[in-house]
């Protein structure tokens, strides 16, 4: 029965980051619209990974790794949780979706988001840009 439980809690455990991840990822692109970038794609998969967002600003496809956090955890920022494994993926992704579309000679730009919410109601306490963050 123990292992019944232990599935439940991280099922639990996987539902809240979805959706912690979710908010993070709306006020994004509501922070870049309004910072005039056009959205062109969200969640963009293939087997290589996902973009969380991938933007276009004055003829520059920027792709966005949006990261959450619940304020006051205990495992570092969401901006120091992109490290270079992460950002090697989301490299070689980017060069997926790049092909896919017929861009590959497009002007690029890797920016991270960091979205550090309210534990209580998950209200956005703070929204970080980092631009050509690697």
């Amino acid at each position: 029965m123990v292992d019944g439980e232990g599935a439940v809690s991280r099922q639990i455990k996987w539902d809240t980051r979805k959706h912690t991840g979710q908010i993070g990822e709306a006020a994004a692109c509501v922070y870049l619209t309004e910072a005039n970038y056009t959205i062109v794609d969200r969640n963009w998969r293939c087997r290589s990974g996902e973009i969380d967002i991938i933007a276009e600003r004055e003829g520059r496809l920027i792709f966005v790794e949006v990261r959450a956090r619940k304020a006051g955890g205990r495992f570092g920022t969401a901006a120091e949780s992109v490290d270079r494994r992460k950002q090697q993926k989301l490299r070689d992704t980017a060069q997926v979706y790049l092909r896919s579309v017929g861009r590959s000679d497009a002007s690029v730009r890797f920016d991270v988001i960091a979205i550090s919410l309210n534990g209580m109601d998950e209200s956005i306490i703070e929204c970080k840009h980092f631009e050509c963050a690697f």
